[in-house]
């Protein structure tokens, strides 16, 4: 059974955000033409799910240079995922609604991971 408490990463605002992303993503990429499915729809899917998962092993690196580096090809991963959702709002593959509330989640996690890098190359690092 798993304690109710949160630890570790679990408790920072920016996995929560980070999984609310992912979410809306899949839900997103979902709305996508079947012409798609091997072409954004993955690469989306992809690069949404590399974010979480290097933000992941970055954290649990113990090193200021490993945990950059991991923080680093998330913010990459990010920003390949802004390009995709742009993509997607030139072809006009989504409502203006629905990529409004990408470009709002997806600021949202770039500014926590910003500051979370930040944060480790601080001289007292988190």
């Amino acid at each position: 059974m798993r304690d109710k408490k949160e630890k570790g990463y679990h408790k920072l605002l920016l996995w929560q955000r980070l999984k609310e992303f992912i979410k809306l993503v899949y839900l997103l990429t979902d709305k996508l033409p079947t012409s798609e499915n091997f072409g954004l729809k993955p690469q989306m899917r992809r690069a949404v799910v590399s974010i979480i998962s290097n933000f992941v092993e970055g954290y649990l690196k113990t090193s200021k240079k490993h945990k950059t580096s991991f923080m680093e090809i998330a913010n990459s991963s990010l920003l390949e995922l802004e390009a995709q959702g742009e993509i997607c709002r030139i072809l006009d593959y989504w409502k203006e609604e629905d990529y409004d509330l990408f470009d709002q989640k997806r600021g949202e996690v770039a500014f926590l991971l910003f500051r979370y890098l930040n944060a480790i190359n601080r001289p007292n690092p988190i």
